[in-house]
Order: structure tokens, then C-alpha cells, then sequence
């Protein structure tokens, strides 16, 4: 089984090198031949790619490295995604989008190369699948594979199904053999004058680079330090802020508790203050009573 999934790869590999016009009769001819085997039926089954996508199947086999390049920063940037800075992600975005569109100008180069003028819709295809290369795994792999049949979009926040955008299952796990392009067309050899300040020149750019590196550094790590002793100021009133707000709430507590009392004193004083009210009418009764019946006696 595995010699066998290994050689239809390997076929599979072969036909989605051709050019576009020629996939179809070399993949019929190809199933022909292998009538009667158990390869016959997988190889007829096999999709011919959309544009895009084999678009990006050529860049693949003859742009190797520079593919390479793409699918290893995205890797690193999909492992330091978690640990970047709102600006720095921003950043990084920006660099992945000059990265994607600078490759899929040489994909546009190379599908030309081969006879076939990539419109911009088709680019912008190109330019999304490479895009989903770079932030999800499984869309690098599929890409990596050089089998699409059809373009991938990918955002990077949910899994896609990059499965469904290669022509057999087995091609997540497998890398395009690569393909060497056509030579340009020779041009008139120019003499090349030997310049003798050249190395001179090198020097002083590359010891310019370095100063203005190390200025650029310099200034980053001032306001750096700027920063660090800004977020330690921001603390440190943060936790003077904290400790009067607990020493607030305890003496709320406190006042609480001496209001509760305050209540409880209170209605024993009303109480009283009523049993006394009570009292001094009953004893004013009895009184005018005692005066009254005085005065009926007569002097």
C-alpha cells in the first residue's frame, strides 16, 4: 500500500508539473497506460487545477527556495504570534502582506514564462493562498505539496481545511519535486571594469549600516528604559492608590458598625422617652382628679 500511494505521488507529482493546457490529455494518456491496475482509477480521478492554483503549483517546483523562505517565516511567526505586542503583530502583518505580494509579482514572472498571463483576480488568489501558507500549518503543507487543485483562504484564527485543496489526502505529508527553469535568453557579455575603491565603498556602506543599527538601537532602548520607569511609577501610585482604598473601606466598616449601635441606643432612648410620656399623662390625671374633688369640698 505505501509503494503504491509512494507512486501515484509520484505521477500525481509529474502531471501537475505540466503546463495547464497539457494537464488533461497527459492525465488521461497516463491512466490509459495503467489500465488494469490499481492505479488506473486514482489517476483519472485526479482534478485539474484551478489557475490560481497551479499558479502556485508552478512557483513551487521552480522557485523552490524563495517558497521555502515564505513558508519558514511564517512558521517562525506563527510561533512568536503568541508572545508579540499589539504594534509588533501590526508590524509583522504589514511585512508578511510586502512578502506575499513581492512573491506572487514572481509567480505572475514565472506562469508568464510558461505562457499564460495571470490576470489580477488570479493574483489575487495566488496571494491569499500564499498568505494562508504563512498562517496556518496545514495550508503551508498543502502548498509545500505542489498538488492544488483549487486556491486556499486562511485567517489564521480557526484550522482550514487545506485537505480540500489538494488532490489526494496523502499530499499534506509530500514536497513537489522541483524543476529547473527555462535559461533566459543570451545576452551580449559587457566587460566589467574593475573598480578599485569597490571594497572601500562596501566597507564605508556596511559602516554606515552599522552606526545607523546601532543608533536606531540605542534610541529603541532609551525609550525602553523610559517606558519600564513610567510602567514602575504607574505601579507604585497604583499601590498607594490600593492601600487608601482599603483604609477607606475599613473605616467604612467601623462607621457601620458605630451606626448600627447608634440605632440599637436610639430606639432604647425612644422607648424610654415614650414610657416616660406615658407616665407623666397618668400622673396629670390623677392630679387635676385630686384637684378637682379638693374643690368640691368648699372652703
Amino acid at each position: 500500500m505505501a509503494d503504491a500511494t509512494s507512486e501515484l505521488l509520484a505521477i500525481a507529482d509529474e502531471l501537475y508539473a505540466l503546463d495547464l493546457a497539457e494537464f488533461t490529455p497527459a492525465r488521461d494518456a497516463r491512466a490509459k497506460e495503467l489500465k488494469g491496475t490499481d492505479l488506473a482509477k486514482p489517476v483519472k480521478a485526479l482534478r485539474k487545477p484551478a489557475t490560481a492554483a497551479w499558479v502556485v503549483n508552478l512557483l513551487v517546483r521552480h522557485e523552490t527556495e524563495q517558497v521555502g523562505q515564505v513558508l519558514a517565516v511564517g512558521a517562525a511567526l506563527r510561533e512568536a504570534q503568541a508572545s508579540m505586542s499589539g504594534e509588533e503583530l501590526r508590524a509583522l502583518t504589514r511585512q508578511r502582506r510586502q512578502l506575499t505580494a513581492a512573491v506572487t509579482s514572481q509567480a505572475r514572472a514565472v506562469a508568464k514564462e510558461h505562457g499564460l498571463r495571470v490576470t489580477d483576480a488570479v493574483a489575487d488568489q495566488v496571494e491569499a493562498t500564499l498568505t494562508a501558507a504563512m498562517v496556518d500549518e496545514g495550508c503551508a503543507k498543502a502548498v509545500r505539496s505542489g498538488l492544488l487543485v483549487a486556491s486556499i483562504e486562511a485567517t489564521g484564527v480557526e484550522e482550514a481545511d487545506a485537505g480540500a485543496a489538494v488532490a489526494l489526502p496523502e499530499a499534506l505529508g509530500f514536497a513537489a519535486v522541483p524543476r529547473e527553469s527555462a535559461p533566459p535568453p543570451s545576452r551580449p557579455r559587457l566587460e566589467v571594469v574593475p573598480d578599485p575603491e569597490a571594497d572601500a565603498k562596501v566597507r564605508r556602506a556596511a559602516e554606515e549600516k552599522l552606526a545607523q543599527a546601532e543608533s536606531e538601537l540605542a534610541e529603541a532602548q532609551s525609550d525602553l528604559d523610559e517606558a519600564g520607569e513610567e510602567v514602575s511609577r504607574l505601579e507604585a501610585r497604583g499601590l498607594q492608590l490600593q492601600a487608601e482604598i482599603d483604609e477607606l473601606k475599613a473605616r467604612i466598616a467601623a462607621l457601620e458598625e458605630d451606626h448600627d449601635a447608634l440605632d440599637e441606643e436610639l430606639a432604647d432612648a425612644e422607648d424610654t422617652r415614650d414610657e416616660a410620656s406615658a407616665a407623666v399623662d397618668d400622673l396629670t390625671r390623677a392630679r387635676d382628679a385630686a384637684r378637682a374633688a379638693l374643690e368640691g369640698l368648699g372652703g
